[in-house]
């Protein structure tokens, strides 16, 4: 696949907090949200950098969905406070009994530092720690310092629809789109300004990038962000792949390829294949598959299903392509075809897909035959709605 655009050098927003902008940290002490995704361009960790400096104290480290070392495979098991033997300091998981920062675990930290490599869904989980976190800063009185790191896949394109209340939940806290074309950064802005959190706020942003970047543009190392989204191939068609999780369709878990490949025992590959592709999509061919994930959904049974493979990322439209899909499924075995149920991410009565895509929406017109093409053009006004009200918090 193409580069978009010429490579560019992109010096991260941890980088700037340590030059330009150490003011913010200097002579305190400083908790660090990350995960092993959390390196500068030489593959150096953030927390090994603050650790380094004579004049900020490294008091607490904070890991996400998968933990601080991003070891543990599954999507919803929890991970175990520690203590980090190399930097000397405790380890807080906000994925846990508690996803947030408890005043205990606050009490130390005069200056809470959030760098996470985000991957521009709305459904991951690392923005939703980082508003929690933002959260607990402002009733605590610490402030909070953001670093900025690059949307891997470009910060132009929005799509999909808004989540609507009262589908909200730790994989969808506020109302955009399942791709909203954002820096983890400019997120900071939007949840702090327009979806009321209030806390004290710096965000550093980044040097270098351009919003029709994607990460293969910036010359920086990919490290996987957390465990099944391995390249930036699966991390293109996530926006839209990330919907099979609602169903009982296996979305490539325990395969080299999540969320490219996507089936079923019950699917004839060759043929879903063939309908998707005549469907005509910009910018992805459906190939049938066949594949035997080695957990979590249908395990060590031979799966039935297609490969998507982004033949144009500037058209490819990862949301629309994942509704369709999910539509094909249901029209080659309506009967075998189902949603997957509660609980699902600390959720117990609402519906996954619900959840995920933001509204009932999908489901009911389903089931009741409805129009997809509708409702993927209904779509509209929500990502312009959108574009206007992010356009005060961009940075770039």
């Amino acid at each position: 696949m193409l580069s978009s655009v010429s490579q560019t050098v992109v010096s991260l927003g941890i980088d700037r907090l340590l030059d330009a902008d150490r003011g913010l940290i200097r002579g305190v002490r400083v908790a660090l949200v990350c995960n092993p995704a959390s390196i500068d361009a030489r593959f150096q960790h953030s927390a090994d950098r603050l650790a380094e400096e004579d004049d900020v104290e490294l008091a607490a480290l904070f890991g996400p969905q998968h933990g601080f070392r991003s070891n543990l495979q599954d999507n919803m098991i929890e991970t175990p406070h520690d203590r980090d033997a190399r930097r000397r300091v405790p380890v807080y998981s906000l994925y846990s009994e508690t996803r947030e920062p408890t005043a205990d675990m606050l009490r130390d930290v005069d200056v809470l530092v959030v760098d996470l490599q985000d991957v521009g869904t709305r459904v991951y989980t690392f923005i939703y720690t980082m508003a929690n976190c933002m959260r607990a800063a402002a009733r605590h009185g610490v402030r909070v310092v953001v670093c900025d790191r690059p949307n891997p896949i470009g910060g132009e394109a929005v799509e999909g629809a808004l989540l609507r209340e009262p589908w909200t939940s730790f994989v969808g806290q506020f109302p955009i789109p399942l791709r909203h074309g954002m820096t983890i950064g400019e997120l900071a802005r939007l949840f702090n300004d327009e979806f009321g959190i209030a806390c004290a706020l710096d965000v550093v942003p980044m040097a270098g990038w351009q919003r029709s970047c994607y990460f293969d543009d910036t010359q920086l190392p990919w490290v996987i962000p957390s465990p099944n989204l391995p390249t930036l191939d699966s991390a293109i068609v996530y926006p839209g792949a990330v919907l099979f999780e609602g169903t009982t369709l296996s979305e490539g878990r325990g395969t080299t390829r999540p969320f490219e490949l996507i089936g079923a025992p019950w699917i004839d590959g060759e043929r879903l294949a063939d309908a998707m592709n005549a469907r005509g999509l910009d910018g992805v061919h459906f190939r049938p598959a066949f594949f035997e994930p080695t957990f979590q959904k249908h395990a060590k049974q031979t799966c039935g299903g297609v490969q998507l493979h982004v033949t144009d990322r500037e058209r490819f439209t990862p949301v629309r392509a994942a509704v369709e899909l999910i539509a094909g499924f249901h029209q080659q075995d309506s009967d075998r075809f189902a949603w997957r149920q509660p609980p699902y991410e600390y959720e117990h009565d609402k519906e996954p897909i619900d959840i995920l895509y933001g509204s009932n929406r999908l489901r009911e017109t389903l089931a009741g035959g409805g129009d997809v093409d509708a409702l993927i053009r209904s779509w509209a006004s929500d990502e312009d709605a959108f574009r206007r009200q992010r356009q005060p918090f961009l940075l770039y």
